[in-house]
């Protein structure tokens, strides 16, 4: 027997959207794209950062690498994150396996069979740089934390079975925040440089697609006829 006819049209909003934020975007408070004239230590700054890419790419940190290279050139461009990969790193998904076991508790917990629209709105999530905190030293270094927003259609079957198909997306506004630091490394003289010209401020963001079932266990995403679809990890 299939499932009874959708109830998305009965809602008033989608499963787990309660506390999630419309838009992604975070204001700061730093001066406009080359406002401020370019003092020499400015640009001692820039050729010193220059340098760090290629280091970093060597030492196998390739997301912090690219982030901070498109900053240095200064396009503005959009800037495309590869979410498969972020959305590996434990503390990101973790945060998405909470959002998507809150809907499928909170489609069981309406009492019939259906397809109901789901949306976590956007959400922050923080990134460390220790990996036996479930973070990453090169998604530290490449966007430190990020907005995430976990969206979809969660599948009440008769049997009480629930199947989950979701897209996941990252937006970061990658900036220096002025007035910040991180170990005791002002974020302000990295902020000029966007600030001179010497630099500039940019969206960073990706998505990627799957599905999950009530199989549970630690899962892994792998590509499956153009969808992500999350399956058991190997062991060993």
């Amino acid at each position: 027997m299939g499932t009874s006819p959708t109830h998305e049209s009965m809602r008033e909003e989608p499963l787990g959207r309660t506390g999630g934020r419309a838009e992604p975007a975070i204001p700061n408070d730093n001066a406009a794209h080359a406002s401020l004239p370019a003092r020499p230590r400015d640009r001692v700054l820039r050729a010193a950062c220059v340098a760090v890419p290629p280091l970093w790419s060597a030492l196998g940190v390739r997301h912090a690498a690219g982030t901070l290279r498109h900053y240095l050139r200064g396009t503005g461009r959009p800037y495309r994150v590869d979410a498969r990969a972020l959305l590996a790193v434990p503390a990101v998904r973790d945060e998405v396996d909470r959002r998507l076991a809150e809907w499928r508790e909170a489609a069981r917990a309406l009492g019939e069979p259906g397809a109901y629209a789901a949306d976590s709105g956007w959400r922050g999530v923080l990134i460390t740089r220790r990996a036996r905190e479930g973070g990453s030293a090169d998604w530290w270094l490449a966007l430190r934390g990020a907005q995430y927003r976990v969206s979809g259609t969660v599948r009440v079957h008769e049997d009480g079975s629930v199947v989950s198909d979701y897209r996941f997306q990252v937006h970061k506004t990658w900036n220096f925040d002025r007035g910040e630091s991180e170990f005791g490394v002002p974020f302000t003289p990295f902020a000029r440089l966007h600030e001179t010209g010497l630099a500039r401020e940019f969206t960073a963001a990706g998505e990627v697609d799957g599905l999950v079932d009530d199989a549970g266990g630690p899962r892994e995403s792998c590509p499956r006829g153009g969808l992500l679809v999350d399956t058991p990890a190997s062991e060993g």
